[in-house]
């Protein structure tokens, strides 16, 4: 992916990044944010990733926060569906944490290039 259009809603350019996250990957607000020189807003991708939900071309549950935790799960239409989502895509989850969350992470900032 190649973001060219520097004018672009944040919160587009934040899906762009969501939608290149591979099945049984994760990656974290924070990766995010700084993948779009945004280093301080982990929090506007949460609100980019909350604003998205019934969008089921943006896989939101792919994003979690810098310790693999569910933050965001109470936003789906169950407070189970993240998890389910997750599990479906072979990420194993034990209390509301992303097990092994290092060896499934996904960086943007290694994965894709800005220019």
């Amino acid at each position: 992916m190649k973001i060219s259009d520097k004018n672009k809603d944040f919160f587009e350019l934040v899906y762009e990044v969501v939608k290149q996250i591979p099945r049984g990957r994760v990656t974290s607000y924070g990766a995010i944010a700084n993948y779009l020189g945004a280093k301080r807003s982990s929090r506007m991708v949460g609100w980019a990733m909350n604003a998205s939900h019934g969008n089921k071309e943006i896989p939101a549950h792919r994003v979690v926060n810098r310790q693999g935790l569910l933050t965001g799960k109470m936003h789906f239409d169950s407070p189970s569906e993240m998890e389910e989502l997750l599990i479906i895509e072979g990420i194993e989850v034990k209390n509301d944490q992303i097990v092994n969350f290092q060896s499934v992470f996904w960086d943007p900032e290694v994965e894709l290039t800005i220019v």
